[in-house]
């Protein structure tokens, strides 16, 4: 669990997230409305984009927003607002093996969940104060090893 007490210590997590990523990566960001999900991707985009003040809007009402750069491509989509979770196989999250795919409400879709190869769990804490996070690699990385 990771303590993270304000946005810029938020923006750091994104930063070393995006530092382990790979290609191919699906990213499940996990958490109840204002836990962070947004501000944790806008900064994991920004990283691999290599862009600190690229404009990452949240992708709630397009439900899916692509990014390319750096010879690569990053799809951030928020599913909140899926109809239903068979609805998901229509955004095309999937189709690109390349992709860094990062996805805000992944509960919504189990097929989603199923696959993903990183988890980050947001919460507030009791207290109110910042927000904690919890991050599971599906494989050896981990934030303790910044080369995994």
């Amino acid at each position: 669990m990771v303590f993270l007490p304000d946005d810029a210590a938020t923006a750091q997590l994104g930063a070393a997230l995006a530092a382990l990523l790979r290609r191919g990566d699906l990213v499940v960001l996990e958490g109840d409305l204002g836990a962070g999900k947004t501000a944790l991707a806008r900064a994991i985009i920004r990283t691999l984009m290599g862009d600190p003040r690229m404009d990452v809007p949240s992708p709630s009402f397009a439900l899916v927003q692509p990014y390319e750069g750096k010879g690569l491509s990053v799809i951030h989509a928020d599913l909140y607002r899926l109809a239903a979770a068979g609805d998901v196989s229509e955004l095309g999250l999937l189709d690109d093996p390349d992709a860094i795919v990062i996805v805000e409400w992944a509960e919504r879709s189990p097929e989603i969940e199923a696959e993903a190869s990183v988890r980050v769990e947001l919460s507030v804490p009791h207290s109110g104060e910042g927000r904690e996070a919890s991050v599971t690699f599906g494989d050896e990385r981990s934030l303790e090893k910044p080369n995994g």
